[in-house]
Parts: C-alpha cells; structure tokens; sequence
C-alpha cells in the first residue's frame, strides 16, 4: 500500500523470552531460566522474514541473557540492517535495583551486544519500562554510560505526560552529566483519558480497527511520528502455558492468536524505521 506524506514511525522489538516477562516474575525464579525451552530465536527469524518481505527495519532492544545463549542470533538482526540495542541483561526492574546495580547490568548487556555486533549500541529500553519518577537517577547513569538515546518512558500509563519532557515526540533530557533523547511510548487520548497505545498486550487486546484508526489519527490528524512495541514470543500462541494467576494469564495469552496478523497490516498501512533514525528525523 502507497505510504504518501506519512511520518516515519518506530518499530521496536524486545527480543526477550515468554519466562522473561516482568508479567510472571513473582511465578517464575530467575534461577531457573534455562529449565525453560526458548521460543524467542525462531519466532524472532520470523520476524525477520515478516520485515524482509515489507522492507522495514526496525530497533531490537535484546536481552543479554538471551544474547548470551544465542549469539548467533544478534549477529543476524544486525545484518539484517537492523538496529540492535540494549533491554539490560537479566531483566531485572529498575525499581528493584540500585544505582550500582543497575550500572554494571546495562554495561554487562551493552558490552556483550557491542562485542557480537562490533559497532556502538546507543539505545536502551528498561525492563517494563520502570524507569519511573523514582528511578530518575537511572537517567543520569545511561548519560554517564554514554547511551545516546533511551525508550524507557511511557506517559501515560507509567508516568505523568511530560515527566521529564516526554510527551510523544523525542525530547532532549538534560542531565548534570550530559544528555540524552528520550523517545517516548505513545498513547492515544480519547475523551480527555490518555490510553496506552504503543503495542504489547493492548494491541493484542484492541481489534485491529481500533487499532488503525488510532494510528491514523496520530500520523495524519496530529502529524506526529508514533514508537510501537512488540515482543517474539508474542507471535507464538503455541508457546508453552505457565501456571500463574488468573490475571497473569490473561495478560499473557490475550489475542495471541491473532497479533501476528495485526503486525502484518501495520507493516503494510505504515511508514516504519528503527528508532534511532526517527530520532534524527525529529532533528536530535
């Protein structure tokens, strides 16, 4: 389909596993992780097919722990002229760490991408996106690291809009040490309620209608670029089903059956590229 005067919009993938989501977190013990058989590597090489046939690149904020066991895999997405960025490494939340902590995981993660890739990785996206009005401080040490951008705040949902700026367009943060661009999640503001509009479960949750005419109403009433989000294990709705909470379940498993072609007709309807180039678009 014909894409005229449409903004470029972020596409972003955290590559992480169905064990791995902050969803199942007090179910499952981090310990046991590798007694879980991994869906990710495959259903992220279907992703990569699915982008190939409609010639979109997109941002994927990889686990270092899943880029530990397959190496191979990050390898792929980055010659596949994606953009490779950093989801930490032990997807811990931020609000669970402390500073020093959350340090040595960011840079644990980015030095293992950097080394497998062999080229800078600039971006980070926090686990469940917790970086919140109490973790300010995790802000200030992606500028110390050095990142370039971060993808950590969603207004809206897990902060105030405009905390620290974000609202839904890149905005530069200012920080004691230096600064970076936060390229916020997007939402959708119906009847003066702002909704979580960026991906996940709420996109396996809305009908696609729903869906497409809110993403039309950004792109062509507001004429803003959006940031949407998705995970690998979230076009698999085979995948093996954890013994969690009513409520845990159904956020997991909701629409899983019909997300992959939901993501199939945004590729097809919207103008995409990976993160860091929409934020050179917005003139960061």
């Amino acid at each position: 389909m014909n894409k005229p005067d449409l903004p470029r919009n972020a596409l972003t993938i955290d590559v992480e596993d169905y064990f791995h989501v902050g969803n199942f977190a007090s179910t499952i013990d981090r310990a046991t992780w590798g007694d879980y058989p991994c869906i990710a590597p495959d259903a992220t090489r279907r992703l990569l097919e699915m982008l190939a046939r409609h010639d979109v690149k997109a941002t994927f904020f990889v686990l270092g722990w899943l880029a530990k066991q397959y190496p191979e895999l990050v390898r792929e997405i980055a010659a596949g002229g994606h953009e490779v960025a950093c989801h930490g490494f032990g997807h811990q939340r931020v609000t669970e760490m402390a500073p020093a902590a959350f340090r040595l995981d960011v840079r644990h993660a980015r030095t293992l991408l950097e080394d497998l890739i062999g080229a800078p990785v600039v971006g980070y996206r926090a686990p469940s996106f917790s970086i919140l009005p109490e973790t300010a401080w995790a802000i200030d040490v992606l500028v110390e690291e050095g990142f370039a951008y971060d993808s950590s705040l969603y207004p809206g949902r897990t902060v105030p809009v405009g905390f620290l700026g974000a609202d839904r367009l890149p905005v530069r943060i200012q920080r004691a040490a230096g600064s970076l661009v936060e390229l916020p999640l997007t939402y959708l503001e119906v009847a003066g309620r702002k909704l979580p509009f960026s991906g996940g479960g709420h996109f396996r949750l809305y009908p696609w209608p729903v869906i497409r005419a809110g993403l039309r109403s950004i792109n062509q009433k507001l004429g803003v670029p959006f940031t949407v989000f998705f995970h690998p294990w979230e076009i698999v709705p085979d995948q093996p089903r954890i013994a969690a909470g009513p409520s845990e379940r159904f956020r997991h498993y909701v629409g899983l059956r019909t997300f992959e072609r939901k993501i199939e007709r945004m590729l097809s309807m919207f103008a995409f590229a990976p993160a860091r180039e929409v934020i050179a678009d917005a003139g960061h």
